[in-house]
């Protein structure tokens, strides 16, 4: 018995050593959770964030299509008009000619 006195106070201090080092590695763990839980949030957010502005690129893409689809058109309808108007030197030749048989 006379040996389980002097241990007592080593044991209170391994207990109290091991308390605190308890505390310590729960204060770790809870600061790496409040971080895990913050990078997690900011990844939701940014994924929100992305998938709005691929939206919004997607529309912007189509409506550029859109415009692409109509200028074409429109080149596409002012070439044939360019092709079936008389070109000036045509309309001199023309002029010619009718003078000619005028004359005759």
């Amino acid at each position: 018995m006379p040996d389980e006195i002097p241990q007592a106070p080593q044991q209170d201090q391994y207990f109290s050593d091991l308390q605190t080092r308890l505390r310590d590695i729960e204060e770790k763990q809870s600061l790496v959770k409040d971080r895990t839980l913050l990078i997690g949030q900011t990844l939701v957010e940014q994924r929100e964030k992305s998938f709005s502005e691929i939206q919004q690129m997607k529309k912007e893409l189509i409506v550029l299509k859109e415009d692409n689809k109509r200028m074409k058109a429109l080149l596409s309808r002012l070439s044939e008009q360019i092709s079936a108007t008389a070109k000036s030197s045509d309309l001199d030749i023309l002029q010619r000619q009718f003078d000619l048989f005028r004359k005759t």
